[in-house]
């Protein structure tokens, strides 16, 4: 019986590269989406091409009913959750001044209370089995913060106190939690940066380049696995040194 790994924000960007990889490692995937149906059903597409199962589940994840009614049908389906990587997440960007409260709340919402909804309900699941592995996304942004991402910033900053409590609460269960602080990865939003901003990027950047989302899939496919299982409570940085 394959291990289940439940992957939120799953149809784009680092969540698709984590499906896929993850896929690749041998897991049934669970790929949680909240309206890219199109991208998703490509990606399940993809990760079937290893021979493992994939259930696709719309939820807004800033939803505790739409979360909570999402996990018990996993649970039903798949029998299990092995391993949550909570990747769904936003920017609305702006200065603090012309920020709007809708705008922050927002961001907010579907980045930290998100992952929170999450791992309130997927956890019950691990500490039955007593077994689990949660991966949390927060940025490089949550570590410096930056002008005009106060929302992003302060959401990811978050994510990381999120992160180490949980560590500490559920390590008697044998269920790690660690999150990763991603730099500057290549995606769409990316790609419609002005070549001097990319430029100007580029020179914070040691290694004078953006990452791939597969950089970030690597990182979380290690740890997921057994490889990682001394290690909990970490924030680990993948930015090309950054910071």
């Amino acid at each position: 019986m394959n291990k289940v790994a439940l992957v939120t924000g799953g149809s784009r960007g680092i969540g698709r590269a984590v499906c896929i990889k993850l896929a690749s490692d041998g897991y049934d995937i669970v790929l949680n989406y909240s309206s890219s149906q199109g991208p998703a059903e490509e990606v399940k597409e993809e990760c079937e091409k290893f021979g493992v199962k994939v259930y696709l589940e719309k939820a807004d994840v800033s939803n505790f009913e739409e979360v909570s009614n999402m996990i018990s049908k996993v649970v039903k389906e798949a029998g299990r959750i092995d391993v949550l990587v909570n990747n769904a997440g936003i920017n609305r960007d702006n200065l603090l001044l012309r920020m709007s409260e809708e705008d922050f709340d927002k961001v907010i919402d579907i980045n930290l209370k998100g992952s929170f909804n999450t791992i309130k309900n997927v956890s019950r699941v691990m500490m039955k089995q007593r077994s689990g592995v949660i991966i949390n996304m927060s940025s490089v942004i949550g570590l410096t913060g930056n002008v005009g991402q106060i929302n992003y910033s302060a959401s990811k900053a978050g994510i990381i106190g999120l992160t180490k409590s949980c560590a500490k609460e559920f390590a008697s269960r044998n269920i790690r939690c660690n999150a990763i602080a991603p730099g500057f990865i290549k995606s769409d939003m990316t790609d419609k940066l002005s070549d001097d901003i990319k430029n100007n990027i580029m020179e914070q950047i040691p290694l004078k380049r953006f990452g791939e989302a597969s950089d970030v899939a690597n990182l979380v496919s290690f740890l997921a696995s057994d490889n990682a299982s001394y290690i909990t409570g970490q924030v680990i940085s993948i930015n090309g040194g950054m910071v």
